[in-house]
């Protein structure tokens, strides 16, 4: 079975994230074709990147980071729900992805954004970093506008039609997360 991380990228307390990420959960738990779970960046309090050696090296030694590391490396793919400050994502999620890198290689993401104008280009932002990473990302997206998908700025009100994106952007992500579990698989870092 192909096992995706909902990961709600928002640390910020009254975060509009959390409505996002439960609903995104929600729906995809309708699904058969995957098992899903949260993964809430809040919940691993990770320090801004503290580790003497640089994360391609694969050698933490930070409790903190093997954590993390555990966490990130038990998913085929993720869903990467974030709102969009100053036309990027939140810092917390830079330095999450950031403090890893052979646990991110050879998997697929998709992405769920918010903001005043749907966190589009927050969106883009992760593509390019997580492309550096090895991630394969999809291209349906489901971006929410502050203005109309959330009642007073901080209601979560989704239409119809964002299940219907949100089931498609699912339909990509675990075809392309089955398809990388055999390049994973054949990794020289995999083999015995």
């Amino acid at each position: 079975m192909i096992n995706i991380a909902v990961i709600l990228g928002s640390t910020r307390p009254g975060r509009n994230g959390e409505a996002v990420a439960k609903w995104v959960l929600e729906t995809a738990r309708k699904r058969t074709d995957a098992t899903f779970e949260l993964v809430d960046l809040a919940d691993y309090r990770l320090p801004n990147f503290d580790e003497p050696l640089p994360p391609v090296t694969g050698q933490y030694s930070k409790p903190h980071t093997h954590r993390w590391s555990n966490a990130v490396d038990a998913f085929d793919g993720y869903v990467f729900v974030t709102p969009e400050y100053n036309r990027a994502v939140p810092g917390a999620l830079k330095n999450a992805v950031d403090f890893l890198f052979r646990e991110w290689n050879n998997k697929a993401a998709g992405f769920v954004s918010y903001g005043a104008s749907g966190g589009h280009h927050a969106a883009a932002n992760l593509r390019m970093m997580l492309s550096e990473l090895l991630v394969a990302h999809v291209r349906t997206e489901l971006n929410l506008s502050l203005y109309t998908d959330f009642e007073h700025f901080s209601v979560f009100k989704p239409k119809p039609i964002h299940e219907q994106m949100l089931n498609k952007m699912l339909d990509e992500l675990i075809a392309w997360s089955g398809a990388l579990r055999g390049l994973r698989a054949a990794s020289p870092q995999n083999a015995g």
